[in-house]
């Protein structure tokens, strides 16, 4: 298939992605040929990153949009208020780098590494970020609405997310947050809009959920065991077969009893 042919469908696919919902968006990773150049090879060197970079100076703002970065090592680079949307980035290296500010809306990052990499601030909506690794990664206050199915966010930073002066980012079925099977132990998730997010099967042992808004969220499975869900809404949330047996601040949860399916949780 002809290369812009090739990037068009890619192209076409991360909108269709980015209207479907999470079990859609699953079914159609099927239809994708994850072996194709699309999905495998760069249009860029990190040499010509980093002189992207170099020309930008302090004030940063690299344009990248829609760039093939796959497989790249951008490790440590300074990508602050970057444009990467619908950039592709899957298998791509990003551990250390500064993408705080950075636009990455309709990127695809299948697998790729931000281990420590700051994305305070950054916007990430119908992102594709499936078993990506973000341990370590600060995404304080960051617009996060993509999917991180079998993510790792191991001791990550989540603080804010999704929240603006306090208040909730409107929630959106169109662009939900996907942490299906993630795994976020030890992560810090204070104060973050986790509306209608799906954390089914998610791992979220000993993680700081203080404060958080988790209404109406998926969270069948999901392991908080040592989590501490001290002011933490469970309004309308789905807690059917959820591991609260040993949770922290357990009494200072808010509207557990408007949760759903309670009584099919390990409470005991």
């Amino acid at each position: 298939m002809p290369t812009k042919l090739m990037l068009g469908c890619a192209a076409l696919l991360a909108l269709t992605f980015s209207a479907a919902p999470p079990a859609a968006a699953q079914d159609l990773l099927q239809y994708i040929d994850r072996t194709s150049d699309a999905f495998t090879k760069a249009d860029m060197t990190r040499a010509d990153v980093e002189a992207l970079i170099a020309a930008a100076g302090t004030s940063g703002g690299v344009e990248l949009n829609g760039r093939g970065l796959n497989r790249l090592d951008l490790s440590g680079l300074d990508l602050h208020g970057a444009n990467l949307q619908a950039a592709r980035l899957n298998g791509t290296k990003l551990a250390g780098a500064n993408l705080s500010g950075a636009t990455l809306d309709q990127a695809w990052g299948l697998e790729a590494d931000l281990t420590g990499a700051n994305l305070k601030g950054a916007s990430l909506v119908s992102a594709q970020l499936q078993g990506a690794t973000l341990d370590r990664a600060n995404l304080s206050h960051a617009r996060v609405a993509s999917d991180l199915t079998q993510a790792s966010l191991v001791q990550a930073i989540l603080d804010g997310v999704n929240m603006t002066n306090g208040v909730p980012a409107r929630a959106s079925r169109r662009h939900p947050f996907v942490l299906r099977s993630a795994k976020l132990d030890g992560a810090k998730v204070t104060n973050a809009g986790l509306i209608g997010a799906v954390l089914e099967f998610a791992s979220l042992k000993d993680a700081d959920l203080s404060g958080s808004i988790l209404a109406g969220a998926g969270l069948a499975g999901a392991d908080f065991t040592g989590a501490n869900v001290a002011k933490a809404d469970f309004n309308g949330a789905d807690l059917a077969s959820a591991h609260l047996e040993h949770v922290v601040g357990r009494d200072a949860i808010v509207n557990l009893d408007k949760a759903r399916n309670v009584e099919q949780a390990y409470t005991k």
